[in-house]
């Protein structure tokens, strides 16, 4: 039942990520086929990462290829519906928050299903929600978003760690996984609705030095 829980998301996690791709490309206005190449690499970034530094072989996506079709169909799709959304930028936002709280979930789960370390567990569940999106604003030409003030990265931590540490004291799967997806993304969510951010460096005067 988890298990088929933990699937469900992950997949609907990739469709997620797969249009947060697309809506990338349709703001720099490419061709189909770079929607299916951003949508893509945006949907399965993550889990190879994880996989590859988990030593899992072959990578999901090898393992069960449906994973990148359903990430290139999504894309293709969103190639002719990205007019609808208006405010597509706000838009890709909003749906790279479900995507992060979805795979920062799923990505402990799969590495604790390895046996892993729980801070290994939790790292791998950051790698998987969060890389997937470098990729994506790399190859899209924008602004990374890790290195933008909104809390983003701490977001997929604090859920992964819910997750894996109501796992570990063996609560309810259900519930660690509802937890630790709503932990992620009302952070998110909440970055993204009042700005928040955490305090940044700023550097000392010269003088402040000596």
């Amino acid at each position: 039942m988890v298990q088929t829980l933990i699937t469900i998301l992950d997949w609907f996690g990739l469709c997620v990520f797969s249009v947060t791709g697309a809506l990338v490309a349709s703001r720099k206005r490419m061709d189909i086929v770079g929607f299916a190449l951003l949508g893509s690499v945006t949907g399965i970034g993550g889990g190879t990462i994880r996989d590859v530094l988990l030593g899992i072989q072959p990578v999901f996506w090898i393992k069960e290829p449906a994973t990148l079709l359903i990430c290139v169909i999504v894309s293709c799709i969103t190639f002719f519906t990205a007019h609808i959304l208006h405010h597509r930028y706000r838009s890709l936002l909003w749906f790279d928050a479900i995507g992060l709280a979805l795979f920062a979930v799923t990505g402990a789960g799969s590495a604790l299903a390895h046996n892993v370390n729980p801070m290994i567990a939790i790292a791998m569940g950051v790698a998987t929600a969060t890389f997937g999106g470098i990729i994506r604003d790399i190859l899209g030409g924008e602004s990374p978003i890790i290195l933008r003030q909104q809390i983003y990265i701490t977001a997929a931590l604090m859920g992964s760690a819910v997750f894996v540490a109501l796992s570990s004291f063996h609560a309810s799967q259900d519930i660690a996984v509802v937890s630790g997806f709503v932990t992620a993304f009302s952070l998110r969510a909440a970055a993204l609705y009042w700005g928040l951010s955490l305090p940044r460096y700023h550097p000392r005067d010269a003088q402040d030095d000596e």
